[in-house]
């Protein structure tokens, strides 16, 4: 009879313990989902501050050798990303494919002039940098003038800063719901070890000694929650990259890794404390108020 109570509760207890994982699973799936939409907001911001593009024109008359070396100088330049220089022939075939037809014949000449187009590293992607940068590019008496929207540069950085500004706020919602989901869920986990825990405390088991083993099941149940999200998704992942194949461009495994790794470290840090806080409790209480 004691064999079979004992294996039922052994049951039992083990059951708790695989719900109690998943659980921490699913919670810290969703904070890990938020960490990609946060990675991939943030790189698609990145990747739209860095294609907007500023126009050089070159004065006309400028030797080429000249333009190629004003374009190596902007090359080193902090502001820059990237730059392309599009002379007068290049200018007239594209605007050919563009129009559809062969303006330079029926004109008799090419009007148009040789040009470096400068694409801006993320962070300097904005009209004051852009200014400061046009103002330097002027005094340059190769540089005709800088051609560059700012209308557009304004909402694209206010439509970014925005939309930031609200998925923080979201991020900041779903961790405070996800530490009280994985609170409660340990929490009952631990109710059902009441009995165990003072019997422990009643038969002379100092605090330390009876925390320990439950910590490091939360320790374990923290990290194993956290390795069911990670394949989890990886998995998401795989698919939204199978339904929308130009998300490959937002890629970027290393922050995908601090996502990982936040994801465990989440997990086992909430699991830990939460652990901790609800064997303390059970510690504290008087016999007769187990059963309530």
């Amino acid at each position: 009879m004691e064999e079979f109570e004992s294996s039922a509760s052994s049951k039992k207890t083990k059951q708790v313990y695989i719900s109690t994982v998943i659980s921490i699973a699913l919670v810290l799936l969703m904070i890990g989902l938020l960490g990609l939409i946060l990675v991939h907001a943030r790189n698609l911001s990145n990747y739209v501050k860095e294609n907007i593009v500023l126009n050089i024109i070159v004065s006309d008359g400028a030797k080429e050798v000249d333009v190629l070396a004003l374009q190596k100088q902007l090359d080193t330049h902090p502001f820059v990303l990237k730059t392309q220089y599009v002379s007068k022939e290049l200018a007239a075939r594209n605007l050919q494919k563009d129009l559809g037809e062969d303006f330079v014949q029926f004109l008799g000449y090419n009007p148009l002039l040789s040009s470096i187009d400068i694409y801006l590293k993320a962070d300097y992607a904005n009209n004051a940098s852009i200014e400061t940068l046009s103002r330097q590019l002027t005094k340059n008496p190769l540089v005709k003038e800088v051609i560059y929207q700012k209308s557009l540069i304004d909402m694209v950085n206010q439509n970014i800063k925005v939309i930031g500004l609200v998925i923080l706020a979201f991020a900041m919602v779903l961790l405070v719901i996800a530490v009280a989901l994985i609170n409660n869920t340990i929490r009952l986990a631990i109710y059902s070890q009441r009995f165990l825990i003072k019997s422990m405390q009643l038969v002379g088991a100092t605090k330390s000694f009876i925390q320990k083993p439950f910590l490091g099941y939360g320790l374990l149940h923290g990290f194993l929650g956290g390795l069911i999200a990670i394949i989890l998704l990886l998995l998401t992942l795989y698919l939204a990259q199978q339904q929308i194949p130009e998300l490959i461009i937002l890629r970027n495994w290393i922050e995908f890794g601090f996502v990982f790794i936040a994801v465990i470290g989440i997990g086992i840090l909430i699991s830990v404390l939460s652990t901790y806080f609800a064997v303390s409790k059970y510690l504290r209480l008087k016999i007769y108020n187990l059963y309530r």
